[in-house]
């Protein structure tokens, strides 16, 4: 009867379930796929099929905007930036263009105002041969306006590229390298980078390349409110601002599609919420199909990284999975 009752105690979930969705769709999610799932201080399941393993590196496109948004979260944590700080404050060119109202808060949630390339995350993803992040962000205080900062949400790479040129002024450092010193060496994420390979501008909107093995390791820490392995990289209430909905009641002028629906917080989707409003699942997914969240409910993160596109069929496939974890995890813990 012991035995039995310590059996029944510490069994593993079943992901069974959750293995035969990706199996199945694994051509359509390109072939290589690599899930993994974190509870309880550890991975607690894996997936690999076809040419990924959870060490293989590619890229994450929009994924990279959640590690952005937290690199300039720290610098708030620090005390070396507010959110509310205009970026003029910083970047003076700004003033210039008649653009010295925009924040640093606009930027990491889509509402600076500026005109973005207009639905077609394709060419957000593009850019030109500019060599350094200030080359491209003096291009965009160049651009129109579409309206008033603050006043309508339009999702893109714009307001990223932003505050991630703040952060170069702030610290006197270049962009990639600055989030390997505070965010990514400190998470032992030595696969991930936001290098671009061509030698021009890195990308803090969606330039990074990582592993599931590094970015779970960046999920665990925001699910753990910002501590990683015993050290507090991320203070407790800098996770919770950025998982609070942001200018909930404005206007949406351009959204994908796979997120239509949904709330945005700083650098991250509010993918679910509760009755009041609050972030239940968190997540960022990626152009090329990549996607994490942290539930916060079941208290658990995952991410699934493929190489393809993605699109509404692959957002019916993720949602999929999710339900399949949560019924392998339990019961919300709320």
């Amino acid at each position: 009867m012991f035995l039995l009752f310590f059996q029944f105690c510490f069994a593993q979930p079943d992901f069974s379930q959750a293995d035969a969705l990706l199996q199945k769709n694994q051509k359509l999610l390109g072939n290589g796929v690599v899930a993994l799932i974190y509870k309880d201080g550890k991975v607690i399941h894996s997936k690999e099929l076809g040419e990924f393993n959870a060490k293989t590196a590619a890229p994450i496109a929009s994924c990279s905007k959640w590690l952005t948004a937290a690199l300039v979260m720290i610098f708030v944590d620090e005390g070396k930036i507010k959110l509310d700080d205009p970026v003029s404050k910083y970047i003076p060119i700004f003033d210039k263009y008649m653009k010295s109202y925009v924040t640093i808060r606009q930027c990491l949630a889509h509402t600076t105002g500026i005109e973005n390339d207009k639905g077609n995350l394709l060419k957000m993803m593009q850019r030109g041969k500019y060599m350094n992040l200030e080359e491209v962000v003096n291009a965009i205080a160049a651009k129109e306006i579409s309206n008033n900062a603050g006043t309508e949400f339009h999702y893109g790479a714009i307001g990223p590229n932003i505050a991630g040129r703040v952060m170069e002024v702030v610290s006197k450092k270049p962009f990639d390298r600055l989030i390997q010193e505070k965010l990514l060496r400190p998470l032992k994420m030595k696969q991930t980078s936001f290098v671009n390979e061509n030698g021009f501008a890195p990308n803090p909107a969606g330039g990074a390349r990582s592993s599931a093995n590094d970015y779970i390791n960046f999920l665990s820490m925001i699910l753990n409110k910002g501590v990683f392995e015993g050290k507090q990289i991320l203070s407790a209430q800098a996770i919770a601002e950025m998982q609070k909905p942001q200018f909930t009641s404005l206007p949406v002028k351009f959204t994908p599609k796979i997120a239509e629906g949904w709330h945005y917080g700083l650098g991250e989707w509010i993918q679910e919420e509760d009755a009041n409003g609050n972030s239940i699942v968190v997540s960022s997914p990626g152009l090329f199909g990549t996607w994490p969240y942290v539930d916060k409910c079941r208290n658990y993160a995952a991410i699934v990284l493929t190489k393809s596109l993605l699109g509404e069929q692959k957002k019916d496939i993720m949602m999929e999975f999710k339900a399949a974890v949560d019924e392998a995890v339990g019961q919300c813990a709320n």
